[in-house]
């Protein structure tokens, strides 16, 4: 059985994303590998409890960058205290919008936030504990209306 996920992201600059990462979401930078010349190899930075890499490309190693304008499919969800102030630094430090915060009917506060790498950031806010059969009601109700 697996005991943890952790997550990889290639990025064309690793350096000036952990940077962003940084100031846009708080994260701790733990680690780093590499110069400015040569780029960042490897850098480690946790966001809250979770521990994030980031690389820049390597190709040898099968690791590319999103192509510039391209946006990942994947979204990444952050989970936050507040999340109009978690959008706000968001945005502040550069990040587009892509939702703004909205009360949401799984019981949650939520925004999403598109950085300058292709990844998409979800920011979410528990707003209230909710049970599968309430959650499924609720989606039901949405999706017929």
């Amino acid at each position: 059985m697996p005991k943890s996920l952790s997550i990889s992201l290639t990025v064309s600059d690793g350096f000036a994303a952990m940077a962003f990462y940084k100031e846009a979401f708080g994260a701790e930078i733990v680690y780093q590998l590499g110069t400015p010349e040569t780029g960042l190899h490897h850098g480690e930075m946790n966001l809250g409890e979770t521990l994030v890499y980031i690389s820049g490309e390597a190709p040898e190693m099968h690791a590319k960058a999103l192509p510039e304008g391209q946006m990942s499919p994947s979204l990444l969800s952050i989970e936050v205290d507040d999340c109009d102030a978690a959008f706000k630094q968001a945005v502040a430090a550069g990040a587009k919008p892509l939702s703004e915060p909205e009360d949401q009917f799984w019981g949650a506060r939520a925004a999403t936030v598109l950085d300058a790498f292709g990844y998409r950031w979800g920011l979410n806010q528990k707003t209230e504990d909710i049970s599968h059969d309430e959650l499924t009601k609720r989606a039901m109700a949405l999706f017929e209306g």
